[in-house]
């Protein structure tokens, strides 16, 4: 029997994914388990394993489309399914089956019919006899015509008198009137608590509170919307010129939802200075072969890694997230340390997770690793999720300033310039020497609802004292 293999829901809100290479080819047989081919969703390319033994028949997909949860993406005949012809014997089998079963129900059901029908006629019978015996004592005691008339006009004395009450003044002290206008709360529709009918203030404020949270599940209820502003349409760009239309899609696309994410919901301010790494950059070069003898790479940014985590555990606020539907800031207490990489796709970020619990060693290694497999397109979704707090080190390409954009929800990023040797007077106005110092300047971004100026300076300017000094540093770490 042929089955449709269709693109299944990935989670975290991805719904489509593109079609980067097909491994299998139509009529080849393939194994529970085997990869049938590799899709690419939000900055990850994953490998689709098969969910069965059998046959591929069609492919309905080429390599570069992009597919939907829900598509199919390929059909496929399982091993051991019947063919069409016992598909069809079954089929007819079933059909002749579900006729002799219809013809028995149908034949139940008359003789239910015929049985109800008996059933009714002497159900009329006793009726009528009750009825007849219920003729010849019109006064029985349960019988109770004569107080419907009274209970009808006891009910209309009571709305008279909640009429004649509604036109009257509501009672309530002066201050409560002011307090029901303030809140724009009309009197009559308070339920008074207060003695003699009287509305208190608590009266006014539970009014108040319960049309708040209406309206609150009004909104939930409607469908989210986005602020947006109206954009106009792009003139037709070919009036002035050959162009060239790409798609927009992939990394690329994923990294602008994620950016544009981030620069509306967070509000963004930057704390720069500069560091002194003249006897770090000494350690880097003694220790690098040793580092590369074990697979790795002694790089600025691991030793970052470590110098930053140092400062969140001072300083946490820069480790959290902002809930804002729970009201709650969310402390992480784990240091898990994402390294923007550039790759031919795009940026992508990688997370090193436990970054306090690991060797300088270690680091290295671990993180030439990710960022090779991010530059191969091998990253896969888990290896960028986690993330506490992101470095970004473009110095390499240089640049002394720029402004980087927080990794949503983080609620900080840490930028690298582009280390350079530069004149330093060192000493005070009377005695003082220029020397020459290698110093790299650092650009923090962070959430301005969780901290503030001050706090931004104090948690770089510990990362700054902890790379002045190298040794003392890795002491500490």
């Amino acid at each position: 029997m042929t089955r449709e293999f269709k693109l299944e829901d990935p989670g975290e809100g991805i719904h489509e994914a593109e079609i980067t290479e097909i491994h299998v080819s139509e009529g080849d047989t393939v194994k529970d388990g085997d990869t049938l081919l590799s899709v690419e969703t939000d900055k990850a390319v994953t490998d689709v394993p098969a969910p069965f033994n059998g046959r591929i028949g069609t492919i309905e997909v080429k390599e570069g489309d992009r597919a939907t949860v829900g598509d199919v993406l390929m059909t496929y005949t399982e091993e051991g399914s019947s063919s069409d012809e016992d598909e069809t014997a079954d089929q007819d089998r079933e059909r002749d089956k579900d006729e002799v079963e219809s013809k028995g129900e149908d034949r139940k059901r008359d003789k239910g019919r015929k049985k109800e029908d008996g059933a009714d006629r002497d159900s009329a019978a006793e009726e009528g006899k009750e009825r007849g015996s219920k003729k010849e004592k019109p006064h029985a005691e349960h019988d109770e015509p004569e107080e419907e008339p009274d209970a009808r006009a006891g009910d209309k004395g009571r709305s008279d008198q909640k009429e004649e009450k509604s036109e009257g003044p509501v009672p309530a002290a002066p201050a409560v009137r002011w307090l029901a206008r303030e809140m724009d709360v009309d009197l009559r529709a308070v339920e008074p608590s207060g003695p003699q009918g009287r509305v208190t203030a608590d009266d006014v404020q539970a009014v108040a509170e319960e049309r708040k949270e209406g309206a609150k599940e009004k909104r939930e209820e409607r469908p989210a919307r986005e602020a947006t502003i109206d954009v106009p349409p792009l003139p037709d760009f070919r009036q002035w010129g050959p162009v060239e239309e790409q798609p927009f899609r992939s990394v690329r696309r994923a990294t602008a939802k994620k950016m544009a994410i981030s620069w509306a919901q967070i509000p963004h301010v930057m704390h720069k200075d500069v560091a002194d790494i003249t006897d770090l950059e000494r350690f880097l070069r003694q220790h690098t072969s040793e580092v590369e003898a074990e697979g790795g790479k002694l790089t600025l940014t691991i030793l970052m890694m470590k110098a930053v985590v140092a400062a969140l555990k001072q300083y946490p606020y820069f480790n959290a997230s902002l809930d804002l539907d729970n009201q709650e800031i969310i402390v992480k207490r784990y240091y898990n340390i994402g390294v923007a990489v550039a790759t031919d796709q795009g940026l992508l970020v990688p997370v090193i997770r436990n970054v306090d619990r690991k060797s300088i060693v270690e680091l290295s290694v671990e993180l030439t690793e990710a960022a090779e497999r991010a530059r191969q397109g091998r990253a896969s979704r888990e290896d960028m999720q986690g993330g506490s707090f992101t470095i970004t080190n473009p110095g390499g390409l240089g640049g002394v300033s720029f402004t980087p954009i927080i990794n949503h929800p983080e609620a900080a990023i840490l930028g690298m310039g582009a280390a350079g040797l530069e004149p330093v007077i060192q000493g005070d106005i009377d005695d003082y020497q220029v020397v020459a110092r290698l110093r790299l300047p650092l650009c923090l971004v962070y959430d301005h609802r969780l901290n503030d100026g001050a706090v931004a300076a104090r948690f770089l300017r510990t990362i700054i004292d902890l790379l002045r000094d190298p040794e003392s540093f890795l002491l500490t770490v």
